[in-house]
């Protein structure tokens, strides 16, 4: 078993019926009070099995590849690939990382926009094919590097242009230029991809995209090219709504342009829709301060307190660290704090922040939560996505450790899914008391 190259193999643990990912979180806080109170994820598996059973009830013609990027914990891998989920890989060691899981080179994509020649050759030898490419010195390189690729021609969206303020991917008239130039370098171009950012709100976006991409099917018909995959990127939140949503908007123009008959396989990306709300992320408050109500941001509320002093807290982990999706999308979750609280406990405006002691490090800029302690725990949900990258030299914070847990009820149904994990799996033992913090010896202790 291969994934983080700290983390040759994982173990499963068990949930007993009755057991809630919340009494999980509590064993393990208890486990680091005892020692150095690292930041840590708990990651509930059975979320994967439910959004893939969503998927196919909703997206039932499109087959989802999953973005390696977006979170390459070894049981995330491991379970889509035996769940039939392909795999889009932006560089070398996605690659790797997939293949160690015994995903064969059919079933994934290569999407990096910007490619290492030395990738491109590994690429070659491995006989992974279907490449992405979005201008002429890419394809150039292709050509050189990996003679027999199969090209997916990143299309421009005007939505993904207006999300991040950058040009990424083809307009229709460099769509028809690639496609000369590829015929003069004698590459193969199989179908377009596009991509509509989760923060895009315009409900005609995918028709666009999508009317879009018959034009550059039918362009590359004219000029002798047998395209027949049609890539619609990501953007997918997680929620069912939206995915309903998507899929109104959507499938009317696929039935259309793209029918069953036309032979073009419809695919996806679906990265932040299967592993975000899988993983809950536990950090520590290490430090505070006490602050002016102004110092934690311009309030829009009228009722703000501004009389009320206000707290800023430093976590041991930050934007350099498990948080670094801030720097993707500047949105974070709305944390919770994990302990014992009074029914009438006043709430402070509070700031969270990273251990760096840069101003950049900010987690939460401006939150309402009770007064907090040093050795006190705050927990963020929905946090599988883009928050377990390589650990930061910035700040020698390691990578928390992930600790992975199922029901037995979705243990069953992984095992009548056909899908057998080469890991050890453990029974979850709840402790039978709570523990509450201690501040004069700072640990946490039985109740």
């Amino acid at each position: 078993m291969k994934g983080f190259a700290d983390e040759p193999s994982y173990t499963i643990e068990l949930l007993e019926d009755g057991t809630t990912l919340s009494d999980v979180i509590d064993n393990h806080i208890y486990e680091q009070a005892l020692a150095e109170k690292n930041a840590f994820f708990v990651t509930d598996l059975g979320v994967l099995l439910r959004q893939h059973a969503r998927w196919r009830a909703h997206m039932a013609q499109i087959r989802p590849y999953y973005p390696v990027r977006c979170n390459s914990s070894p049981a995330v891998i491991e379970i889509l690939a035996a769940l039939g989920v392909g795999f889009a890989c932006s560089n070398k060691n996605d690659l790797v990382l997939v293949q160690d899981f015994g995903v064969s080179p059919e079933n994934i994509l290569y999407t990096g926009a910007c490619k290492q020649l030395s990738h491109i050759k590994y690429a070659a030898k491995s006989g992974i094919d279907v490449l992405v490419c979005d201008n002429e010195t890419e394809m150039c390189k292709i050509a050189r590097c990996h003679p027999r690729a199969k090209l997916l021609l990143q299309m421009a969206t005007e939505s993904y242009t207006e999300a991040t303020s950058m040009t990424f991917g083809s307009s229709l008239k460099g769509c028809r230029h690639l496609l000369e130039n590829a015929q003069e370098l004698d590459l193969q171009v199989v179908g377009v991809r596009f991509h509509i950012p989760t923060s895009c709100r315009d409900n005609q976006a995918y028709a666009h995209a999508v009317a879009d991409a018959r034009c550059v099917f039918d362009m590359g018909s004219e000029l002798g090219f047998h395209m027949n995959i049609l890539n619609i990127g990501g953007g997918f939140s997680g929620s069912e709504e939206q995915l309903e949503q998507i899929e109104g908007n959507m499938q009317p123009h696929l039935d259309s342009y793209f029918p069953p008959e036309s032979g073009v396989s419809v695919i996806a990306e679906p990265g932040a829709y299967y592993v975000s709300s899988s993983f809950s992320l536990a950090v520590n408050i290490i430090a505070k301060k006490t602050v002016s109500w102004d110092q934690c941001g311009q309030p829009h509320e009228a009722s703000f307190p501004k009389n009320e002093p206000a707290f800023l807290y430093y976590m041991n982990d930050g934007v350099y660290g498990s948080f670094s999706c801030k720097l993707l999308d500047d949105t974070v979750p709305a944390p919770s704090v994990h302990k014992a609280l009074p029914a009438a406990e006043p709430l402070f405006v509070s700031s969270l922040w990273g251990p760096s002691c840069d101003g950049l490090d900010q987690v939460v800029e401006r939150c309402m939560l009770p007064e907090l302690s040093v050795g006190d725990w705050v927990v963020f949900g929905d946090m599988g996505a883009h928050s377990l990258g390589e650990p930061s030299t910035f700040t020698s914070v390691d990578r928390p450790p992930v600790y992975y847990v199922v029901s037995t009820r979705d243990w069953y149904e992984m095992q009548d899914a056909g899908i057998n994990l080469d890991t050890p799996v453990k029974n979850f033992t709840l402790l039978p008391y709570c523990f509450q913090f201690n501040e004069q010896e700072d640990v946490f202790a039985p109740a």
